[in-house]
């Protein structure tokens, strides 16, 4: 086979509709867009979802309710049972998460809480711990330490 054989698969290539060039081609006289009305003009156009003037489906429904609170916190969730991977009596701050790959980033503060168990002592830092994560660690002989939050850009 060469580069001069090679056509397209039947098929595949159509010719353009070539409308308003006589009734013979059948696609004469109003060139296929019936008669009269906003649609057969020139430049016509519509917006996405207008219904021809009845009260379109996005407005019939009802509005969202509610608000977004600007000012939520988003934590990273850390549960006592994923605390089970490190050594007894090793600290546990947010780098040794990130570098353990139980967080991604630091970009989010990290929330200690309390599913699950803990059956040795650890060094806990981080910047929130519920209350009964904190009784679970201090139970096991541990110690907890919140540390402050500064946003991080990682």
């Amino acid at each position: 086979m060469r580069q001069d054989e090679l056509s397209p698969a039947l098929g595949s290539r159509k010719s353009r509709k070539r409308v308003g060039r006589g009734d013979g081609s059948g696609h004469g006289t109003y060139s296929g867009r019936g008669c009269k009305g906003q649609k057969s003009r020139s430049g016509y156009k519509m917006r996405p979802g207008f219904e021809g003037g009845q009260l379109p489906l996005i407005k019939r429904l009802p509005r969202k309710r509610g608000f977004v609170n600007i000012f939520r916190v988003e934590y990273n969730i850390i549960n006592l049972k994923d605390l089970n991977i490190f050594e007894p009596g090793s600290e546990v701050t947010p780098e040794v998460l990130v570098a353990a790959r139980l967080v991604k980033s630091l970009r989010h503060p990290i929330k200690i809480l309390a599913e699950g168990d803990i059956n040795y002592p650890l060094i806990v830092k981080a910047n929130k711990v519920s209350a009964a994560a904190r009784a679970k660690i201090e139970a096991a002989g541990g110690k907890v330490e919140e540390i402050g939050y500064a946003a991080k850009a990682s």
